[in-house]
This record gives C-alpha cells, structure tokens and sequence, in this order.
C-alpha cells in the first residue's frame, strides 16, 4: 500500500503480526493503491504474460463534518474483498450475449474501488458511481475517475438513498448490476437503501444485486435487512460468508454471533445476491 500515513501502517501490521483482521485500510485523505492481476479492458496480452501489475490509485475521501456519520471516509475491506472478486458477478451470465453493454451501479461507492476497477478491466461495462451528495466527497470520487483514466466509462452522481432515483437512470429502465460494499451496518437505512435498489434495479431475469458486509456491526443487522429485502420483492438468491483473507466459505447463520468474538468477526464478509422475486415480473 503505496503512500499510507503512519495510521494506515499500523492499521495493517494488525493482520501479520495479531492475526487481527482490520476492517478498514486507509484514512480520510490518504493515497492507496490497488493492484490488480486483471488485464486493462482492451489488452491484448493474457493475464500471466503482463508485465506490469494493473494498478489504480485512489485518495480516500473526506466529508463534511456534517456528514461524518456516513462513515465514507475509509476503505473497507468488504470493498476491497469486492474487488478482489469481480470474478463472482459473473457478468457473462448478465450479458447474455447481447450487443449492449452491461450498466453497472456501485452505490455508497465512497473511494470507489469496485466501481473504478471493474470500469478499467471490463470491456462489457458502463459504470456509475454514486454516493450521497456530499460536497468533498463527491469530488474526491470525480478526482478518482479522473486520475485513474476511466471517465470514458464511468460517471459519478451525487444521490441519496431513497431520492427520485431519475438522476441515477437517466429515465432508461435501471441497470443490470447493482454492487454496494459496507452499506448495511446501519438498520435505520434499510428502507431508504432498498427502495433505492428497487428503483434502479432492471426489471430482468438477469439483473442482480450484489452486496458485500463485514459483520463487525453484527448479524442481526444483516440478518434484518435480508428480511426486509424479500418483504419488498426482492428474492435472496445466494448467501454466503467468503474468509476475507483466505478461501474458506461457509452458509449464512445469523445464530453464530451468539458463539463467535470480535476477532472471528472481522475474518469474514457476507456476500449475498437478490434479484426480483418472479411475482415482481409478472405484475402476479
């Protein structure tokens, strides 16, 4: 992690010398660097023959004091697990061969990882980035795209959840693929985060939402959102617990709270998939 300050350093020394998972990765106005083993879209070279690892560098973004409580100014690892696993969205199934291009929505994108990197390695992809409307915030993303080369294919629009999702999708009928990384620690948010996936989610057998969560907020927080999910239509197709730092894979159990600590916690993130429910289609 390129340019860190003497906070994110130690932050990261956690994980090797505790065996302590950290839940973020850099401060408010920091530099860090990605690096990737993917191809930029448009290479011609396989992975394994690159030369240079695919890097993108990303100030974190600071907010107003206001607005601390969006806690937007950190790198999460559940954003970092996402973009380490663009593989999982499986955007071939999404494509379908169609001519079109696959319209992304990152939502709650803080820095923008995810958005940023899948915008620059995938070809199929039209991305937006959004987050709430935020004066600095906002422009540290801009600065993001900008910096890493991707404004051909990737926009960010300032939106706040529950809003007349218009702004987000242009009048057109929503996007194929909607990611958010740590957007559902806060329950009193759950309702505003889902009316706004339910608006810019594409009435499609194919569109998905996928959402990333550390559970250092707990699983009955994550648990309740998932019912409130399918309450509004929204079907769970898949619910997994991925080790952040290894490849161990569990089913969702809201129940092992009750039995794990802290440090068990932070070694896992949720990964969970909706998409509508089939009644949702068909007006039934």
């Amino acid at each position: 992690m390129e340019g860190s300050d003497p906070e994110d350093i130690f932050s990261s020394s956690l994980e090797s010398l505790y065996d302590y998972q950290p839940v973020t990765l850099a401060s408010a106005g920091s530099k860090y660097t990605y690096t990737s083993n993917l191809s930029k879209k448009g290479d011609s070279q396989e992975v394994n023959n690159r030369t240079e690892p695919l890097k993108i560098v990303l100030t974190t973004p600071d907010t107003l004091a206001a607005n601390w409580f969006l806690h937007a100014s950190d790198i999460w690892a559940a954003s970092l697990y996402l973009a380490n696993h663009l593989d999982f969205l499986d955007l071939d199934s999404i494509a379908n061969g169609r001519p079109e291009k696959i319209r992304v929505l990152e939502l709650g994108a803080a820095a923008g990882l995810p958005g940023i990197l899948l915008a620059k390695t995938c070809a199929q992809a039209i991305v937006t980035v959004s987050d709430y409307p935020d004066v600095k915030l906002i422009e540290t993303l801009s600065e993001n795209i900008f910096r890493n080369g991707v404004s051909d294919s990737c926009r960010v629009i300032a939106y706040a959840w529950g809003a007349d999702a218009h702004v987000l999708t242009g009048g057109g009928d929503g996007f194929d693929l909607v990611l958010a990384a740590d957007t559902l620690w806060n329950p009193d948010l759950h309702v505003l985060f889902i009316a706004t996936l339910r608006m810019t989610l594409r009435k499609s057998l194919s569109s998905r939402v996928h959402l990333v969560a550390g559970l250092h907020t707990g699983r009955y927080t994550i648990q309740s959102f998932i019912n409130t999910a399918q309450k509004a239509g929204l079907e769970l197709e898949d619910t997994l617990e991925k080790e952040v730092s290894g490849k161990g894979e569990r089913l969702w159990d809201v129940t092992r709270w009750d039995e794990e600590e802290d440090r068990e916690r932070r070694r896992w993130v949720v990964w969970m998939v909706l998409k509508w429910g089939e009644h949702q289609l068909t007006g039934g």
